[in-house]
């Protein structure tokens, strides 16, 4: 498959996620964080710390790092790698933003609804 014949599946649009914040997507293969950054950029990872599973989703947001709330660890937003001293990386998930739309890989999932993040 081409990057040009990825299929992309539409999740929610940019101001559902506030800024600094995270939404969560549940899917039947497990649930994945989307994140957007003060300069307006979007990541996705499974919401799952590499360390104890903590909910990343629940984390806070700065630059293009996550801190888990569980134990303070510094997870990448770019690479899904723990930061640090830290060891141990969570799986990154394809994205697009298409005029204020956000779609994930399909490969990624095997079917998606978006959930709100307390």
């Amino acid at each position: 498959m081409t990057a040009d014949a990825k299929t992309w599946i539409k999740v929610c649009q940019l101001e559902d996620i506030p800024v600094r914040g995270a939404r969560l997507v549940r899917t039947a293969s497990g649930c994945i964080a989307l994140f957007r950054t003060a300069e307006q950029e979007v990541f996705a990872l499974d919401d799952k710390c590499p360390h104890k599973s903590g909910p990343l989703s629940q984390g806070i947001v700065h630059g293009r790092s996550v801190t888990c709330p569980l134990h303070n660890w510094v997870i990448s937003l770019e690479t899904g790698k723990a930061q640090g001293a830290d060891e141990g990386q969570v799986r990154t998930i394809p994205l697009k933003v298409d005029s204020g739309t956000i779609f994930i890989g399909s490969e990624a999932v095997q079917s998606a609804s978006i959930g709100r993040v307390a």
